[in-house]
């Protein structure tokens, strides 16, 4: 998966307006922890999340990914009649159907002869999304693809906290689905489109990408619960991620001091670290938004992106390594020369 025509001609990022601190979420299991002798503040030493961002209840997925598109469409400069893919890589949704892409695009206003669909892989799905519209631009069949995301956690929030309030909840339970207590909203939304369309834009040159589906019962999630076994997870997933690196090199003949920025699916200060430590990568080239947003699912990669342009911290000629792993379990690499 590796490309020579497409750029990133628009990018953009929503935070979620209300934060929720752990310190908050803890008071309120005081009576849980108490009673099954847990003492580890597992939130904020262990995982490091001291907030996260927290919608209105009324938000849904399709108005978080829509706020994300108008961002990244005004960035882009494209008007809307030209975008000839829509995907949208949420795994949060509005409904099982219709698609979620299909409530962003009407909500946007798109034409007829734009395709829309939704992509799911967990927290990989954004950038398989790019790497679709990515296929159709190479091929000339598109001039320009919106990839959006809008993560929404508030229902699980709600559902997993009276679970875990319940005077029958056990130690184990407690543990598995503790996870489902680091997950923040928010959203965000890029526009690919053919680099000879906008030539001083930052290139996509693609990735790629390696699976150990054998993994697949280590998380498993619905809209209002999610089981994890924390640590095989970590173990498992690192392990895929070093085999992943190792097809990057050879794809994109990365070398690790040639990088000048690692986006990292952050989940938590455990796997953040661990990710740095296992590359040798410094962490100075790493932003960490983790500790005060959690872990913001597939959005987690395009928020950060985003986050490094609006700092300034992206000169001309950076190359950006993206890097991700997903439940079930996948993982994607890819880079992006600023």
């Amino acid at each position: 998966m590796l490309f020579t025509h497409v750029a990133i001609a628009g990018l953009a990022h929503i935070d979620a307006p209300h934060a929720l601190s752990s310190a908050d979420i803890n008071a309120r299991l005081q009576p849980t922890m108490d009673r099954l002798g847990i003492k580890t503040d597992v939130l904020q030493d262990i995982a490091g999340i001291f907030s996260r961002r927290m919608w209105d209840d009324e938000t849904q997925a399709s108005d978080a990914a829509t706020m994300a598109a108008e961002k990244a469409l005004i960035d882009a400069g494209v008007p809307r009649d030209k975008i000839g893919l829509l995907v949208n890589t949420s795994v949060s949704r509005d409904f099982l159907e219709p698609s979620t892409a299909s409530i962003v695009s009407g909500n946007l206003g798109l034409g007829e002869n734009c395709q829309n669909f939704d992509v799911a892989n967990a927290c990989l799905a954004f950038l398989n999304g790019m790497d679709i519209a990515s296929r159709m631009i190479e091929r000339g069949d598109i001039e320009y693809a919106l990839v959006v995301d809008g993560e929404t956690a508030n229902l699980v929030y709600e559902k997993t906290l009276t679970r875990l309030s319940d005077p029958g909840v056990t130690e184990e339970q407690f543990r598995n689905e503790l996870a489902s207590l680091t997950l923040g909203c928010g959203a965000a939304a890029m526009v690919l489109a053919r680099a000879e369309l906008v030539p001083d834009a930052p290139r996509y040159r693609g990735g790629v990408t390696k699976a150990a589906t054998e993994w697949n019962t280590l998380c498993r999630g619905n809209l209002d619960r999610m089981v994890t076994d924390t640590r095989m997870l970590l173990i498992e997933g690192l392990k895929l991620a070093q085999k992943t690196f190792a097809a990057a090199r050879l794809a994109l003949g990365w070398a690790v001091e040639e990088m000048d920025q690692f986006v990292i699916h952050q989940v938590s200060r455990v796997h953040t670290d661990a990710f740095i430590k296992a590359f040798g990568i410094d962490p100075a080239k790493v932003l960490t938004i983790f500790n005060e947003h959690g872990n913001i699912g597939p959005a987690s990669v395009p928020i950060v992106l985003s986050k490094l342009k609006e700092m300034g911290r992206l000169k001309k000629g950076n190359r950006v390594a993206l890097l991700g792993i997903g439940s079930g379990l996948n993982c994607s690499m890819a880079e992006v020369v600023w």
